[in-house]
């Protein structure tokens, strides 16, 4: 199975980048694994919030596939644990996916389209945090779920 994390915008602060890209590091040693991120859209001041999702949606379904599995970081997704969420990556790569695709949406979320292409959601917490902080976390639990399906001692229970 491959992952591929899709992004809106890019990240400015490099000592994010540097942590983002040392998980990055860390996770191909278990799974393939791929960080796109789309550029912001130009002129948002123009668009409307449901116009700029929009544009966003369209930018985002250019990436998939037929064949991915998209996975959408919502605030009404499924919670998980750290095992629970390692279990739910067993479960796909158990289930055959060929790639599993999660994706950060910009600052309105997704559009109708993104939505509807989706085969579940995923939140990471109950609170709000930053697009770029949430690639972050993301890397992170994506390699935590790994070293806990290897039952090596990264995470410690």
């Amino acid at each position: 199975m491959q992952i591929k994390l899709i992004a809106i915008g890019k990240t400015d602060d490099k000592q994010l980048l540097q942590l983002i890209e040392q998980y990055q590091k860390r996770l191909k040693h278990y799974v393939k694994f791929s960080l796109e991120i789309i550029p912001d859209i130009k002129n948002v001041k123009n668009l409307s919030e449901k116009q700029q999702k929009e544009k966003e949606g369209e930018l985002i379904l250019k990436k998939i596939t037929p064949t991915d599995k998209l996975i959408l970081l919502d605030e009404n997704g499924k919670q998980f644990n750290s095992v629970d969420f390692s279990n739910y990556l067993q479960k796909h790569m158990n289930a055959g996916v060929k790639q599993l695709v999660f994706v950060i949406g910009g600052p309105y979320g997704f559009s109708e389209q993104v939505y509807q292409k989706a085969q579940g959601k995923v939140s990471l917490s109950k609170m709000t945090f930053s697009h770029q902080m949430i690639r972050l976390f993301m890397v992170e639990q994506l390699y935590r779920g790994f070293t806990i399906l290897k039952n090596e001692p990264y995470h410690h229970r």
